[in-house]
């Protein structure tokens, strides 16, 4: 298939593009490299440098492309920013995400795989979280990504769009190629191996009074090659609509950060911190329909393994894809 990616030189965007790659798809990128690396764009794809807030470029990529259908990840995605300067998330993650709606009405585009989030449910009723919970956004980062949900599902009904909404868990991992380079980093995995490679002194922890075994949050890890094999699956199939996308199995703080200690050799010392405004004590996916629906399996459910690579990534690429 040709297929248009969105965002597809950040983190899942470049693994989910190589995987593409590899499957024999013909693939453009389509990315305003703000946030990403031009580096992590898999050479095997051509690359459109494009910003989706600027209606323009997105229709001629579209026109000329035309895709059998188009993976869309080019988002913000930082809560704490989100909370800081609504509107920009609502700008870039709205905006942008209407502008490519648009150009794919004008060119008979329909199939679209979103990158949503967990963070659309907002502080969950119940564990683990199904797609069956209400959605209630806690900031405006995950409410971006509900409006765009809702102007996809009004899509489908009034022009045939075919829309299908994964909400991620907390992606982690790498490939031998790609691997996670932010700026800012907020994700743990990460900042945990800072310490061990000897780029931060100590990791913090956001409180630890949390009403879980250890007191510490637990999430849902799931492997970034895991992730990206989901997006291939949603476009294989006609199926649309939501779908969580976790392993099940939740990990609190310091079970990471012990599960680092043992892989890297490293005794990565902790400094606990006050708790973050929002963080709820336990995020864990119930992914039963992408099982059921998808066929999909997550490969690399274990915590060591998704930490061993992203371990093998950081320490081949220390400084990132900037001093790679």
């Amino acid at each position: 298939m040709k297929i248009l990616v969105t965002g597809g030189s950040g983190y899942i965007g470049s693994v989910t593009t190589e995987l593409l790659c590899d499957d024999g798809h013909q693939v453009t990128v389509f990315d305003n490299l703000e946030r990403g690396h031009r580096e992590a764009v898999d050479p095997r794809a051509r690359l459109v440098v494009g910003d989706l807030r600027d209606p323009r470029p997105i229709r001629e990529a579209m026109h000329q492309v035309r895709p059998d259908a188009v993976v869309h990840f080019a988002a913000y995605a930082l809560v704490g920013e989100s909370m800081r300067d609504p509107l920009l998330y609502f700008h870039n993650n709205l905006t942008g995400g209407l502008h490519l709606l648009d150009a794919m009405r004008r060119s008979g585009v329909r199939k679209i795989i979103f990158s949503s989030t967990c963070a659309t449910y907002g502080q969950p009723e119940s564990m683990p979280m199904t797609e069956a919970l209400p959605q209630r956004p806690t900031n405006p980062y995950g409410e971006s990504k509900l409006m765009l949900e809702t102007a996809m599902r009004w899509e489908q009904e009034r022009h045939g769009l075919e829309p299908v909404f994964l909400r991620y868990f907390n992606a982690a991992g790498a490939t031998e190629q790609f691997g996670e380079d932010h700026d800012p980093e907020t994700h743990l995995i990460p900042n945990v191996l800072k310490v061990a490679l000897g780029q931060a002194d100590a990791v913090p922890v956001f409180g630890d009074d949390y009403d879980t075994p250890d007191g510490t949050c637990i999430r849902d890890y799931i492997h970034i090659v895991d992730l990206a094999r989901a997006h291939i699956l949603a476009l294989e199939k006609q199926e649309t609509g939501p779908f969580n996308l976790g392993t099940g199995t939740g990990f609190s703080v310091q079970e990471v950060v012990a599960t680092c200690r043992r892989v890297t050799g490293h005794e990565i010392p902790v400094v606990l911190s006050p708790r973050r405004p929002g963080d709820p004590a336990c995020l864990v996916a119930g992914a039963e329909k992408a099982r059921d629906i998808l066929g999909w399996r997550p490969r690399h459910p274990d915590l060591a393994t998704i930490v061993q690579h992203a371990w093998d990534w950081h320490r081949a690429h220390p400084h990132g894809y900037r001093m790679a």
